[in-house]
This record gives structure tokens, sequence and C-alpha cells, in this order.
């Protein structure tokens, strides 16, 4: 029996929605996500679950719940792996502290293999190009394995 709902409600990080987009023409493509939001600070950070059915959206939860439950850790080691993938050197604490707080969480994404990104975003513009943003991979124990800039 296939997964119909478009929406599912999770009691820790709120409802998530089947994404979809409507193309010039009014049809609708449906995406292989469900996003939500949660709010932080003065920001909301998007939540991606790679699924197609809300079974599979569910089954992506508690790792979405574990990295949200870490998240000041978790987007700390983000930030520190940015400034270290693009530093001449090693980076000092002024400038791990200075990413920290200008590479700000924009959203997580969880695979349907454990694997989380963190895509950041440049608040104050002077990291990285307009249309750039670094992302943090992690892999299924948390740990940052690569760090990419995406466009």
């Amino acid at each position: 029996m296939s997964d119909e709902r478009t929406t599912l409600d999770d009691p820790d990080l709120g409802v998530f929605t089947r994404a979809t987009t409507e193309l010039a023409d009014g049809s609708v493509l449906t995406h292989d996500w469900y996003a939500g939001t949660l709010p932080h600070d003065d920001a909301d950070i998007e939540l991606l679950l790679e699924a197609t059915t809300t079974e599979e959206a569910c089954a992506r939860l508690p790792r979405l719940r574990s990295v949200v439950s870490e998240l000041e850790t978790v987007h700390r080691a983000a930030t520190d792996a940015v400034v270290s993938a693009f530093s001449q050197g090693d980076p000092d604490a002024q400038e791990l502290d200075a990413a920290a707080s200008d590479l700000a969480l924009e959203a997580i994404e969880v695979s349907a293999d454990g694997s989380v990104v963190l895509h950041l975003t440049d608040v104050c513009g002077e990291h990285f190009p307009e249309g750039y943003w670094p992302a943090a991979h992690l892999d299924a124990g948390g740990t940052v394995r690569t760090v990419t800039v995406e466009s």
C-alpha cells in the first residue's frame, strides 16, 4: 500500500510537507523530500528529509532529532571545519569564533543513508561571494567528513 500523505506532524520538530514547486505553466513538480522549519534565534532553519513517502520521512526523523539536540555543538563543528578547509594555515581561535557567528545555519538535510548536510550562509558577506554557500557533510556518527561550497 502506497503512503500518499503529503504532510507529517512530529511532536518535537513540527510539521513537514512534501516539497513542491509550481512551474510557470501552472504544473506542479513534486520533489523527493519533506521540508519543515525550526525556529532558532531570529531566523528559521530549514529541515529537509530525503523521502518520497511519510514512512520514509519518519525513518529519517531520529537522525534529524539527534542533530537538532546537539545543534550548537554541530554548528560549531561545521563552522570550524569550513574555516579549517579554506584557511592557508591553522586558524586561530578568533577566526573560528568569528566564523561561528558569521556562518549561520540555514538548512539541515538528512539523506536516506543517514548522512547529514549542514547548509550555512555567510550573513556578513565577507567570507563567500554572493550566491555561494559552504556546506558541511556529516557522516552517520556526526563527524564532519567533508566541506563543500555550493551555488
